[in-house]
Order: C-alpha cells, then structure tokens, then sequence
C-alpha cells in the first residue's frame, strides 16, 4: 500500500511538472495568427490571419489547434480589423469553433462599424469589447490586456531610461493605432503581443514608465515593418520572434534596432525577409520559412511554470532550450 501511495504521488508531482505552455506562431505570410494553449487545454487565438487563398490560414490554424489537441477557440482575441489581420473569422468558423469574440470595437476605417462577415460570424456568441487593464479568462494564465482604442494600462510601472528624446509623431491614423495588445504570463515566464501598435502608441505604452515590465518573449509589434522607438528597450525580452511574410514585415531598421538592444539573446523569423538580405536577417536556422513559396512552416514555444522556455522551428525541426535566468 505504502508502495502504491509513494508511486501515485510521483506519478502526480511528474504530471504537475510536465504542465507547459504552449505558444503556436502559425504563418500567414506577412499576417498574424498567434495559438496560445494553457496547460488546463484551453485556447486562446490572437488574429486570424487572411481570408481566401482558398481557406489557407484557416487551415493553418486548424493544423496547429491539432498538433495542441485543441478542438476550439475559447477566446478570439482581434487586435484590430485589418485584413491581414481579422480577415479570415469566416474561414476560421468553418474549420472550428469559437466559445467568444473579444475586440477592441468597430472598425474606425469603416465609421465604427463591424464588417457584416463579422458580425454574422459572431452570430449570438459572447462578445467583449477589451479595454487596458482586463483580463482575458483562460484557466491557469493570466493575461492581461496592456493597449486598445489608442489607451493604455495605467498600472505603476518603473522609469525607462531609454525615453530621451522620444517624441510623438503626427499623421498615424487608422486601425494600426487602435490595434489591441496583451500580456500573457504562466508562473514567471511572460509574452507578450502588442499587435500593430506604432510608434505613438508604443511610446505611451513605454515612456516615461514602462507599464509592459520585463519580458521573456515578444512578437514585434506590426510585423516588424518599422522602426520601433528604442524605448521598447525597457522590456528586455531574451527572444523577440517576427510575424513577417517574405515581402511583408522585415525592415532592415526593425531588424537593426533590436539587435542593437543588450541582452537579446536571438532573434525568430517566420519568413525570410527579401528586403533585407542575408546581412538583414537571422540564420536560416532561426527561420521557419526560407523560401518565398513555402509551406507555411510554424514556430512552437513550450514554456514552463519556472521561466525557462524552449523554441522549435517546424522546418529543420531545431529545438533551442532557454534555461531559468
């Protein structure tokens, strides 16, 4: 008996270990589609990715949802209404379900309105407009939601040396600046997804005080298409990944200021960015797609309660393990 109970207890304290994370960068070439999978198997979607291309990035995802054991979405989380963006809900539906929409609220390129294709895609579902400071329930995580509709979370956060001489911009207009962003943490492990915040935005977000805090993994913000205030410095994350597409996303600014920044330990590509050139993006081996017509290769992070996180690249199956700092 006595046997059996010290053999249950570390069968149990084995399964409380292996408990993980697991974040699916899926490719929609240039787009965003971002899985996150708690331990207790509940999913969060960030972005959808295309429409059309014969219900390509839909298929993306539904792969994805697959290799996670995942059946549905229990949160779609939009961070704004682009395209590139929210433009595959419709194909989304028709390969899985979703328990609830979260936006920021209409689109303000179409007077505050939802698409109709949205609209009838949420149907009689739950449907939350976010705003700074909430939260998004999946069990075992917490995520909260840091920018929307061009606000911020107000939460006490420490001064950013990396603010002088930031100022604002004028002329940013649209849904990018309206784009949503969150935070997701599992123990002290912490990602986050800032959407296709820009420059303002970033700035409001980061300076004076840094309300994101310190960071293991980030996405670039808009697909890495512009330079990003060095301000987003303050955040330190030890792995940055790019959600670019091979003629999308990829500056060679973008690329430069985050190598600029101390501490980053490597830099995840989806695509080859053509602009660039080699001397402009990372080794083939941190990139899951190197051909202009791809596969649609996926970058996987599995997280652990502790901090330490590994990255695996679908296409050449490399693993790189990020131990406890």
């Amino acid at each position: 008996m006595l046997r059996a109970l010290c053999s249950l207890l570390l069968l149990t304290a084995a399964a409380q270990a292996a408990k993980t994370l697991e974040i699916y960068f899926i490719d929609t070439e240039g787009g965003q589609s971002t899985l996150v999978v708690s331990p207790s198997g509940q999913a969060l979607l960030i972005d959808t990715g295309y429409t059309g291309f014969g219900g390509r990035d839909a298929n993306r995802i539904k792969e994805a949802a697959k290799l996670a054991h995942v059946k549905r979405i229990d949160v779609l989380f939009l961070t704004h209404h682009h395209m590139d963006h929210a433009g595959g809900v419709k194909n989304l539906l028709e390969v899985l379900p979703v328990q609830s929409f979260y936006d920021h609220g209409g689109d303000v390129e179409n007077n505050n309105k939802y698409s109709e294709e949205y609209t009838k895609a949420m149907g009689s579902s739950p449907h939350v407009v976010y705003k700074p400071g909430d939260k998004i329930p999946i069990k075992e995580l917490d995520i909260t939601v840091l920018v929307g509709s061009q606000k911020h979370i107000e939460t006490k956060g420490e001064a950013n040396p990396f603010c002088a001489g930031l100022a604002p911009k004028d002329g940013e207009t649209g849904e990018n600046p309206q784009s949503g962003g969150l935070v997701v943490q599992y123990g002290k492990f912490r990602f986050a997804d800032l959407g296709d915040i820009v420059w303002n935005e970033e700035l409001a977000l980061l300076c004076p005080e840094n309300h994101v805090g310190k960071l293991d993994l980030l996405l670039t913000p808009h697909h890495g298409t512009h330079l990003s205030p060095i301000a987003d410095y303050a955040m330190a994350p030890r792995v940055v990944v790019e959600n670019d597409g091979p003629s999308k996303g990829g500056s060679v600014a973008a690329y430069q200021m985050w190598h600029g920044m101390k501490g980053l330990e490597d830099f995840w590509q989806l695509h080859f960015a053509l602009a660039g050139g080699k001397a402009a993006n990372s080794p083939d081996t941190f990139i899951a797609n190197i051909d202009q017509n791809c596969e649609g290769k996926y970058l996987k992070v599995t997280a652990h309660e502790d901090g330490s996180f590994t990255v695996y690249n679908s296409r050449n199956k490399y693993t790189k393990t990020y131990s406890v700092k």
